[in-house]
């Protein structure tokens, strides 16, 4: 059985393989973020393993947002289990394992290829085209409140400097409206 860690990154991936020994096989694979990059880490992960057979491999990478979905996506049409990790999982394991606050993308890489020996994660789906628009339009629209609001607190703090005395006016109707 094979354990790949992946730290993801924007323009590059840190790799570690573990084998089910603890052998480590590749500590300081690092791979660039395009097809070239993932094609080294399959043909690493090929030349590590002893059979075809990739139910003995388990990629685990952090879960970094819109970063991980190229790589994530070409190992899982290659037919490889992926586990995708929570970064705050990840970073609680790591400090759960050693009193040095080192932090690297490398010793990251080794952290969840070692997290993959015991956890028994959900194992990654791909999400249809329609659910990952969704969550798009969703979190736009979660931006667009957040702008709008803003727009109206400066506004408001606009007129409480120009016109000091038109507030009140507003506040009179508003008043007014309620008691009736």
């Amino acid at each position: 059985m094979l354990f790949v860690g992946i730290d993801v990154a924007k323009s590059k991936h840190d790799c570690c393989i573990i084998d089910s020994s603890g052998v480590i096989i590749t500590d300081s694979l690092r791979i660039s973020n395009t097809k070239e990059g993932f094609d080294t880490l399959y043909t690493s992960i090929i030349s590590a393993l002893e059979s075809a057979d990739f139910s003995n491999v388990k990629i685990g990478l952090e879960s970094t947002g819109h970063y991980s979905t190229n790589i994530t996506n070409y190992l899982y049409s290659k037919g490889f289990h992926i586990t995708v990790r929570n970064p705050l999982a990840t970073k609680a394991f790591r400090k759960a394992g050693t009193l040095r606050k080192t932090k690297t993308d490398k010793c990251d890489a080794k952290v969840i290829a070692t997290m993959l020996f015991s956890d028994e994660s959900k194992s990654y789906s791909p999400s249809s085209y329609q659910i990952q628009e969704l969550k798009s339009l969703t979190r736009h629209r979660y931006r667009m409140i957040g702008y709008r609001s803003k727009l109206k607190l400066s506004v408001t703090r606009l007129i409480d400097i120009i016109f000091p005395e038109l507030p009140p006016c507003f506040m009179v109707k508003k008043n007014l409206l309620q008691s009736k």
